[in-house]
């Protein structure tokens, strides 16, 4: 039978089901068998992380091709206007790729928002914004490579959706299997 879980991936663990010591894996949190990653988010990166057992699923979910939004909730250092916005919503040479033009908007800290553990650095002396950032592709670190050729470093990363699906009512750290084909 197929299967989609979503999982809300704490800071720190691993997107693999094989143990990677010092980091958490997936294996330790999902108890669903034979189900594996579409896409992956980055060790320092939290959030929305969809496993399957559907191959044609995954290669949609993960593949740029189909252009599935991605939507991440970002804090960075600094207070960035919509001029400093501006090359994220055109796209940005990154140096070995230029992005796609990307949805960005500033937000308030989100509601509900676990703690990170550890917790972000803080400097009181450099203020921080949180954004909104949509993509439709996914290529390494690449929201933490735009935010910070803007010139405002991400220091906390979350995926909150992937297409349809979110992390709302979905608790860091806990995840829930959905009938295929359904939200």
């Amino acid at each position: 039978m197929d299967k989609l879980i979503l999982f809300n991936k704490p800071y720190g663990v691993i997107c693999q089901f094989s143990p990677s010591p010092p980091h958490q894996c997936l294996a330790d949190y999902v108890t669903v068998k034979d189900v594996y990653a579409a896409g992956r988010l980055d060790t320092d990166s939290e959030g929305l992380l969809l496993l399957t057992n559907n191959g044609a699923l995954q290669h949609r979910i993960a593949n740029p091709r189909h252009k599935l939004p991605k939507t991440y909730w970002v804090q960075v250092e600094g207070e960035p206007d919509d001029a400093a916005l501006a090359p994220l919503r055109k796209g940005v040479d990154l140096g070995d790729f230029v992005t796609r033009p990307a949805s960005v908007r500033r937000i308030t800290e989100p509601a509900g928002l676990w703690p990170r553990v550890p917790p972000i650095r803080e400097r009181k002396s450099i203020p921080v914004s949180w954004l909104e950032i949509i993509i439709s592709e996914g290529k390494n670190r690449q929201v933490r490579r735009m935010t910070a050729k803007a010139g405002f470093p991400t220091l906390r990363l979350i995926r909150y959706a992937i297409g349809e699906y979110t992390i709302d009512d979905l608790p860091c750290g806990q995840w829930r299997e959905l009938p295929l084909g359904r939200k």
